[in-house]
């Protein structure tokens, strides 16, 4: 990074955040403690590895940041206006992330020495500075929280996958017991699925699976947890219900799918599939384990009955 001349254009600098609603008067007096800079393409801005003293603001150009490694996938680009370093700029902390330039761009750095002085002269100045960290914050936050909802998701179906299961039945088993509600879990699979990719392709087996999850949380509440097991099985967890009124929802389930004779998907119209059912409610003494286990047997027992129908 390099010094550059820099041709002070304070209608084009009220447009940075950082300077929104900055009294015209005295902007001068704050632009003195910044220093204009140069980053070529490529250029690394901040690193994890060196500490940094500075506030950036971005002129012209484009930076782009990644987190962990610079191999992995920028999480955010950085345009005019926005900030850089601004966290560490603060906390006198190590950067989180790489920021790097994409092209040839120009940034105005400011000392952390200046911060103090520069904050007395214009509390406007700081309350952007604010509102940039709160974004900034807001941002990671959903970026977790995103992550988290990724990892327990089955990405072709939507349903939950069986991480999230695991997590989910410790705390339904908790509350039930505590509350003493009733807790069932239904088992399906879907029928004939594997001559059904064998004649229709695997792509068509996909969108039959996508059916079926979509088919059937339509019928659950939101309290209820549709899983999606593995393969062509299905786990749903149906919290303080009785036995009986599992099986009028389980019933519910199999015809919602046995009335759909076909279906509409890119590949063009599909037919249907039909699911066999095993049904469980929860003891004492029950863990997940020994639930599914259970559920696993009647459903064997509901495939070897005929398919398209319940067992419990």
């Amino acid at each position: 990074m390099k010094a550059a001349q820099w041709q002070t254009d304070l209608q084009q600098i009220r447009q940075l955040r950082l300077f929104d609603n900055v009294a015209l008067g005295g902007l001068n007096r704050l632009l003195d403690a910044f220093r204009c800079c140069e980053l070529e393409s490529g250029e690394v801005l901040l690193s994890p590895f060196d500490r940094n003293q500075y506030l950036y603001i971005v002129v012209t150009g484009s930076l782009k940041v990644y987190l962990g490694s610079l191999d992995n996938q920028p999480v955010t680009a950085l345009g005019p206006g926005d900030c850089a370093g601004e966290i560490s700029f603060i906390d006198n902390e190590h950067p989180s992330a790489y920021v790097v330039a994409t092209e040839p761009s120009s940034v105005l750095r400011l000392h952390r020495d200046d911060l103090n002085s520069l904050f007395q002269q214009s509390p406007q100045m700081m309350h952007n500075l604010l509102k940039v960290l709160c974004e900034r914050v807001r941002q990671g936050n959903q970026k977790l929280i995103n992550s988290e909802q990724n990892a327990n998701v089955d990405k072709l179906t939507g349903a939950f996958n069986r991480r999230w299961l695991e997590h989910v039945f410790e705390r339904e088993r908790a509350r039930c017991l505590i509350d003493k509600q009733p807790l069932c879990l239904l088992m399906l699979d879907v029928d004939h699925f594997k001559d059904y990719n064998d004649q229709h392709g695997h792509l068509a087996g996909d969108y039959a699976l996508c059916l079926v999850a979509h088919t059937l949380r339509r019928q659950l509440r939101t309290r209820d947890s549709l899983v999606r097991f593995g393969g062509e099985e299905f786990v749903v967890l149906l919290p303080e219900l009785l036995l009986q009124q599992a099986i009028d929802v389980a019933e519910r389930l199999r015809e919602s799918l046995e009335r759909i004779g076909s279906f509409y998907s890119p590949l063009g119209a599909q037919p249907g599939v039909t699911i066999s059912l095993g049904l469980t409610q929860m003891t004492k003494r029950d863990s997940l384990a020994s639930l599914i286990a259970r559920a696993d047997q009647a459903l064997y027992r509901a495939k070897n009955s005929g398919r398209n129908r319940l067992c419990h």
